[in-house]
């Protein structure tokens, strides 16, 4: 019987980077990319929320000054003008000054919107309701009514300014 003899030379150790298994960095990178894009647009989001945030006086005090500027450039060759050019100018206040979308409603529907005026104290919705129910009649006259134009002009300014010292805290 032959035997075989042992082996004795010394073998190359085997390096302990070829006992892990291969590993696809793909998905590591992935990984980080997707994680810093995100960041990003949570960054984003974040700096466009606070730069969306306006000053609820600073609006209401442009909108009085643009009425104002408004009522002191109209004038109106009869009473049904007058009426729908103060009607516009009020709706138009109360829509940049509030958001209310009296601007985009019939005078039916903003009389009837339980939350119409809500920001307004009690004392200047009653003026408004009383103010706007005055220019819906004049508007919708069948025929143009003889009052003063330059007078519904003058109650449109003063409800105009009613309205913009009638508001709520």
């Amino acid at each position: 019987m032959e035997e075989k003899a042992p082996n004795l030379q010394l073998q190359e150790p085997v390096l302990p980077e070829s006992l892990v298994p291969a590993m696809d960095l793909t998905w590591v990178w992935i990984t980080i990319a997707a994680f810093v894009v995100l960041t990003a647009v949570i960054i984003l989001i974040g700096k466009r929320k606070k730069k969306n945030r306006i000053d609820p006086l600073a609006l209401r005090r442009a909108a009085y000054r643009t009425a104002v500027k408004s009522f002191e450039s109209t004038t109106a060759d009869d009473a049904r003008d007058a009426a729908v050019k103060s009607s516009l100018i009020l709706r138009r206040f109360l829509s940049d000054a509030v958001g209310d979308p009296a601007l985009f409603e019939t005078h039916e529907e903003f009389i009837t919107r339980r939350d119409s005026l809500e920001k307004l104290t009690p004392p200047a919705r009653e003026a408004a309701t009383g103010a706007f129910a005055k220019l819906a009649r004049v508007k919708y006259a069948p025929e143009i009514p003889s009052d003063d134009p330059a007078v519904i002009l003058a109650e449109g300014r003063l409800l105009l300014d009613t309205l913009n010292g009638g508001f709520l805290p």
